[in-house]
């Protein structure tokens, strides 16, 4: 009696460890809850899920990981995600007028300005004369519209 009650106790054990989840059901039930991440693959053998693929930063790898280790089955989930560096966005290039072309540019901005004049040299402008306090947010915004190195105002305000 003993020995069948032992014997049935170990047939029991053995069920129930050959009905636990399957890794081929495992891997089903992890693309269904990835299937909105592509850029993460996740295989599974002996219960054991390993992550693959590109994250874009820690907490996402890390979110991936925790969704995986919370499915029925996954023993433990190793993950070998990849985080990408962030590019790095170039600054816009500034482009300096050399100065001949800065200098014909320059006197058609000042015409229209009397009693102002100006210098370019090694790309910096150089204001000089008098003008109206009015004028001279205009004057100034056109003049750094050229995109010349510096713009050094040394004009009168009436």
């Amino acid at each position: 009696m003993k020995i069948k009650s032992v014997l049935l106790g170990m047939g029991l054990a053995v069920s129930l460890v050959a009905c636990g989840p399957k890794d081929a059901d495992i891997q089903k039930e992890i693309s269904a809850k990835l299937s909105d991440r592509p850029e993460v693959q996740v295989t599974v053998e002996k219960g054991v899920a390993t992550i693959s693929g590109i994250c874009k930063d820690d907490a996402f790898k890390q979110e991936v990981a925790n969704s995986i280790k919370e499915i029925k089955g996954v023993k433990s989930v190793v993950n070998n995600c990849q985080i990408v560096a962030p590019e790095e966005t170039a600054a816009a290039a500034v482009i300096i007028s050399p100065d001949t072309e800065l200098d014909k540019s320059l006197h058609k901005v000042i015409e229209s300005y009397n009693g102002v004049s100006a210098t370019v040299v090694g790309g910096v402008v150089t204001l000089t004369g008098e003008i109206k306090r009015s004028q001279l947010p205009n004057l100034i915004k056109s003049v750094q519209e050229l995109k010349p190195k510096k713009v050094d105002n040394k004009l009168i305000i009436k």
